[in-house]
């Protein structure tokens, strides 16, 4: 998934509204000592929860909080959002806009950092801005997950194939974070690695570089798709709290854009690396629940999923939308993956180049859509709203 920078609705107000918020809190409500407890208390209820949170990946600029939790008919787990690193000012308020959209809901915020000018712009200074803005965050009571660099196992972000430079990035941020943000948690979340190492991007290792060595896990002198999509990048069990894979059916095969419906057990078969169908062979990519969630005991999440429809067939997307989400939310899904915490859904309308159309990734996009949704979500998954015993 290549997202673009978010921005929440009504931004411009948020400092305004957090420092009212603050002095009402101050007067009437909890200190900011004890929402900080609040929220330090929720994030280990969040990882240690028993089932599956159901949160939103929102389009800021189309939709607020309250406006997709009154079409859900629920508050989603968790909002997700997303900031340059470093940031200005502005970039500041809107993770802060977020952050008070969340707690108005009940709800953790998810919040990736993108690291859009090089790695080596996460110096010592963005760190701790960033930690002072965590504090902030928590300060009303909102947990707070940080998914640094997302799919930096992919050839398509600035931070994308620099194994060495991003561990390094992650491990300054994480050991931040850990010492200062005891409210907040630290998620490594790769790409799922079918068609890695994904050639002819914009950010594609440099052959005959330090990076290539580093991404040439079976030494036979050459980046292929027999090497190791996620090993070189992670940051170390002392670095991370969470992992997350962004796993989402673009389709049958390439080129995408067609409306396909997702293959049996597509969802499980790329979260454990068995993968052989309609988009070839996958199986030599690595099992990522069993070495990340299951070997190291780390809660999982999908911080983004959605099928691809593209198009005006309301019945043909309909049906992939149904079988996709039955896939997510199936009792072996739950069975099969027990550390699973958290799934986001991608709630956009949006045009992909890769598809070279507007996708409706949304799964609330019309009454009927919504009706269906709802329907097949089981009772086993939860929601936002306040009830992780924290408050």
């Amino acid at each position: 998934m290549l997202p673009p920078a978010r921005r929440p609705a009504g931004a411009a107000l948020a400092l305004a509204a957090l420092l009212a918020t603050s002095l009402t809190s101050c007067a009437t409500g909890p200190s900011a000592e004890e929402l900080r407890e609040r929220a330090a208390c929720a994030v280990d209820a969040l990882s240690a929860a028993d089932g599956v949170a159901f949160g939103v990946d929102l389009d800021w600029e189309e939709q607020t909080v309250a406006e997709y939790a009154d079409l859900l008919g629920e508050h989603p787990a968790d909002v997700v959002s997303y900031a340059p690193i470093p940031w200005r000012e502005e970039d500041r308020a809107h993770v802060l806009d977020a952050a008070k959209q969340a707690a108005d809901a009940g709800a953790a915020q998810l919040l990736t950092l993108e690291p859009s000018d090089g790695l080596t712009a996460v110096t010592d200074e963005a760190v701790s801005d960033l930690v002072e803005t965590l504090v902030d965050v928590t300060e009303l009571g909102v947990p707070v997950l940080v998914r640094f660099g997302h799919e930096m196992n992919g050839s398509w972000y600035p931070w994308g194939q620099q194994p060495e430079a991003y561990v390094t990035a992650f491990r300054r941020v994480a050991t931040a974070v850990h010492a200062d943000v005891p409210g907040a948690a630290m998620m490594w979340a790769p790409n799922y690695g079918g068609g890695y190492p994904f050639p002819g991007r914009a950010y594609s290792y440099a052959p005959d570089s330090a990076q290539a060595s580093a991404l040439d896990t079976d030494g036979d002198g050459a980046v292929t798709d027999a090497d190791d999509p996620y090993a070189p990048y992670y940051p170390g069990d002392e670095a991370v709290d969470w992992v997350g894979i962004s796993l989402t059916h673009w389709g049958s095969s390439y080129p995408w854009g067609e409306n396909e419906t997702p293959e049996a057990d597509k969802f499980a078969a790329q979260l454990t690396g068995a993968y052989d169908g309609l988009a070839g062979d996958e199986t030599a990519v690595p099992d990522f629940y069993r070495e990340y969630a299951e070997r190291r005991n780390r809660p999982l999440a999908i911080p983004s999923t959605a099928a691809l429809v593209t198009g005006d067939d309301d019945e043909a997307g309909q049906e992939i939308r149904r079988v996709w989400r039955e896939q997510v939310f199936s009792e072996e899904t739950r069975q099969d993956f027990p550390l699973l915490r958290l799934v986001n859904w991608f709630e956009w309308e949006r045009f992909e180049p890769e598809a070279d159309a507007i996708v409706h990734w949304a799964a609330l996009a019309d009454e009927e859509e919504r009706r269906l949704f709802r329907a097949d979500v089981p009772e086993w998954v939860s929601f936002g709203g306040g009830g992780d015993g924290c408050r």
